[in-house]
């Protein structure tokens, strides 16, 4: 049937709604790993000399990073993505878990749209945030609505889901340096 049938008077949520998380994820973070290297090599330098009250660790840290690294976190946060959306399906979108990566995931989006303005550029992921994770994360937001399962959003839980999505990409960039090492 391609959901699961989400409680009692309950429409079905689609297979696409939790599931294509881990689809628009990829499409998103295909876009960052072909650009990161190439980007950060050419636009590292500049931006450091326009930005001087940005700590110069964070500037090394972008510069440290090679390719393999980013590519290597990138799929430690596709393992918690695709946890995220095998979970969302198996509850017919009601676990707190999907929804605040799916919450998580558009909210992302944003701050692609923001460094794009800073930077008054491009920056990796900003084609991808409005072309397809905004429009996706409404889209699967209004399917779990229509569901009756769709947790309501209160001002805490955005500023836990950013926290919690900071965490997860620190962490998955944590795990690919001691992988890497291990190499």
């Amino acid at each position: 049937m391609g959901g699961h049938e989400a409680g009692e008077g309950s429409r079905v949520v689609e297979v696409g709604a939790t599931f294509g998380l881990l689809a628009a994820w990829a499409v998103h973070d295909l876009e960052e790993v072909a650009a990161m290297p190439g980007w950060v090599r050419g636009h590292v330098p500049g931006l450091r000399e326009r930005y001087p009250r940005v700590p110069e660790r964070v500037w090394w840290q972008l510069e440290a990073m090679d390719g393999r690294e980013f590519a290597t976190a990138v799929a430690v946060m596709g393992g918690m993505v695709a946890l995220a959306a095998a979970d969302g399906h198996r509850t017919g979108g009601r676990s707190g878990f999907y929804q605040a990566a799916l919450n998580g995931f558009g909210l992302h989006a944003l701050a692609h749209m923001a460094q794009a303005a800073a930077v008054r550029g491009y920056t990796p992921g900003v084609v991808t945030s409005p072309l397809v994770v905004v429009p996706f994360t409404l889209w699967a937001r209004g399917r779990l609505r229509r569901a009756g399962v769709l947790r309501p959003a209160r001002p805490g839980d955005v500023a836990r889901g950013a926290a919690v999505a900071a965490a997860a990409t620190v962490g998955a960039h944590v795990v690919a340096r001691r992988l890497l090492r291990r190499r």
